[in-house]
């Protein structure tokens, strides 16, 4: 369509020349190039694994909870099979159970617990200062911290031996009342593992550990915002395998509370003051109309989103309500069994980074909330630095197609959750997205959730 050619240009030759409509990044596919698989396989000879169970393959495998900090939640299965929670876990507790999925402060911060108490006066809150309190009274308890302290401070360089111990107790403080926090899956790797590339992403999840996972950090979203009332938004993502950043390569996200909307959401809400339909107009309906969609569901959906340096999957809520935490519970179902999808298609071979967006807590502007699943299958070199012209060797139509032939066969093979449509039976009505109907909650931020 005419009114989409200054974004997505498609040259005699086969080059598509591509505008991202919200950052305004400029990317080319190269039809030589595009012939790189979009799913990573399996390697030709793959490592021998010499199974442990429990494991203890990282500083986040099960038997290694001394290594980091204390849990401000734990998800676990109880004897029946049902799904619980237990927040503010003590030292005593720490092998009482098998946690499915874990929250702890980020033991190297992005936004450090200094950043707020000097710039801001922030002061963690009673509950916090309690759980610290009570955690450092018993001696397990203060062996566990100040074990972490000293495995922290030595890995940039300090030593904590000249400290007093108020100032230990003092340094401690973030692993309490930080506002940068890490989701961890319990398993390293698959059941029944027998090499080193079967480890457990995402998509080797069932559809309900899946939603457990991504609850946890709805709810943390929540919980950051109620316990520091500086923080004007979160940073919600996923980092998978060493290549896209992360650690180690065990299953984990990360929340990190800030100060300002960061550039991304800045820009994307200026835009909405002049056109609350954006959402509509250039994702979803641009989708519709170039044939880009992937996948739905009631709730969900996901299509390729174009002009990105990495090949790009967004997965955008339909919902009326903007933030996550805001949403029914088959609202947030819906997006997870969606996100789990698209991670299950792509396999734990694929190196990618799923970011979340959505409306600040202090913005007036509607927004829908979507996640992006970006497949980092290269890497951007010289070319790329002195243009800012970006190559992407995957076309927005076969990421679009390979995904959806991939998700058909997991669908087909139960792996997927129940009623999501693929491809061709994703419906094509526009304006699928009905965030601008919804009206932004004041969501309080005393207390804690």
């Amino acid at each position: 369509m005419a009114f989409y050619e200054k974004y997505y240009h498609k040259m005699p030759d086969g080059t598509i020349k591509q505008i991202n409509p919200f950052s305004n990044t400029e990317v080319w596919c190269v039809e030589e190039r595009g012939r790189k698989p979009t799913i990573n396989s399996v390697p030709h000879a793959p490592e021998p694994l010499d199974r442990r169970e429990p494991e203890d393959y990282c500083h986040f495998c099960e038997t290694n909870y001394i290594f980091t900090p204390p849990e401000k939640n734990r998800v676990y299965l109880d004897p029946a099979g049902s799904w619980k929670r237990e927040p503010f876990i003590q030292s005593d507790s720490l092998e009482k159970y098998p946690a499915e999925f874990r929250r702890l402060g980020n033991l190297f911060e992005i936004v450090t617990y200094d950043y707020w108490r000097m710039n801001y006066g922030y002061v963690m809150p009673a509950f916090c200062k309690e759980w610290q309190d009570s955690y450092l009274a018993s001696k397990k308890g203060y062996d566990h911290i100040m074990n972490v302290l000293e495995l922290k401070l030595r890995m940039i360089g300090l030593d904590m031996s000249g400290m007093s111990e108020d100032e230990r107790i003092l340094k401690t403080a973030p692993f309490f009342g930080g506002c940068h926090e890490l989701l961890i899956g319990r398993k390293h790797f698959v059941a029944g593992a027998e090499s080193h590339h079967e480890l457990c992403s995402s998509g080797e999840l069932s559809p309900d550990e899946h939603y457990q996972y991504l609850l946890l950090a709805v709810d943390t979203l929540l919980d950051i915002y109620r316990q520091n009332p500086f923080v004007r938004y979160i940073s919600v993502f996923q980092n998978w395998l060493k290549p896209a950043g992360a650690s180690f390569d065990h299953l984990h996200k990360q929340l990190v509370g800030l100060d300002e909307w960061g550039v991304q959401m800045s820009s994307e809400t200026e835009s909405l003051r002049g056109n609350p339909n954006l959402y509509n107009e250039l994702a979803s309906n641009f989708a519709i109309y170039n044939s880009l969609l992937i996948a739905e569901n009631d709730y969900a959906m996901a299509f390729t989103e174009i002009g990105h340096r990495f090949p790009t999957v967004a997965i955008y809520s339909k919902s009326h309500n903007c933030r996550p935490f805001e949403q029914t519970e088959d609202e947030i179902r819906g997006m997870s069994d969606l996100v789990h999808a698209v991670h299950c298609a792509i396999t734990s071979q694929t190196t990618c980074n799923e970011e979340w967006f959505f409306a600040p807590f202090d913005s007036i502007y509607a927004a829908p909330w979507h996640i992006l699943i970006k497949l980092r299958l290269h890497n951007p070199a010289g070319f790329e630095g002195n243009t800012k012209i970006y190559i992407n060797p995957i076309s927005p139509e076969k990421l679009s197609r390979d995904i959806s032939e991939a998700l058909v066969e997991r669908r087909s093979a139960g792996l997927i959750a129940p009623g999501i449509r693929v491809g061709e039976e994703v419906r094509r009505t526009p304006n699928p997205l009905k965030y601008y109907l919804g009206t932004l909650k004041n969501i309080s931020s005393e207390g804690h959730a």
